[in-house]
């Protein structure tokens, strides 16, 4: 008689697939909105991709959820698997919703610094995609953790000298808020990527 453990291995490993996927999708949006960001408007194209990782990042997190529901033992804890797939969800949304507003804000010409905060955010992503298949043995991750921890000061002294010279060169009021809004979205999902990896090194050490 096969052993408990083996009769739900298939399942567990849908769980630790699922997550590697969003991960690579994390990426993918990331890099989508640096190349957009990079040269807009000329790639503003790019923002129909990005609401297909979003649309790609939704469709993920019901399959995890779903799994979850008809799943009687699993691999984490329960609410791990949540609280890992929402953090996730997060980023892309964040990503998305600042391609969005590219467009929606009909921005003419990007601002240095919010190219710096898409490469930060890249860099973010990349990271995460890298630990993700460590999950799968609950191996340490704390490399990931600590450089994405970096990434994330960088990225909030990238956003306070965006704001600082936004308000200090005497800047239309209107195009202040507009890129004010654009760089929260940039900080949020930046910031997100680090709620990732607090949530990975807390299940690795609860599981290791």
């Amino acid at each position: 008689m096969a052993r408990l453990s083996q009769v739900f291995l298939p399942r567990d490993r849908e769980f630790f697939d699922l997550f590697e996927e969003a991960g690579g999708n994390i990426l993918r949006a990331a890099e989508l909105l640096e190349t957009m960001l990079r040269d807009y408007p000329e790639h503003s194209e790019l923002a129909r991709d990005i609401l297909i990782c979003e649309q790609q990042g939704d469709r993920i997190t019901h399959d995890i959820v779903q799994r979850l529901n008809n799943t009687f033992v699993t691999p984490i804890d329960r609410e791990d698997i949540l609280a890992l797939a929402s953090a996730l969800d997060d980023i892309v949304d964040f990503i998305e919703e600042t391609a969005d507003f590219l467009g929606l804000y009909k921005i003419e010409a990007a601002m240095e610094d919010a190219q710096k905060l898409a490469s930060v955010l890249v860099d973010a992503s990349r990271q995460i995609a890298e630990a993700m298949p460590r999950l799968r043995g609950f191996k340490d991750v704390s490399h990931y953790t600590v450089e994405i921890n970096r990434l994330e000061n960088d990225g909030d002294r990238i956003q306070r000298e965006a704001l600082a010279a936004l308000f200090a060169d005497g800047i239309d009021p209107m195009v202040v808020i507009r890129w004010k809004d654009i760089y929260e979205r940039l900080e949020e999902a930046i910031d997100a990527t680090e709620k990732v990896a607090y949530t990975l090194e807390s299940i690795v050490l609860k599981n290791g």
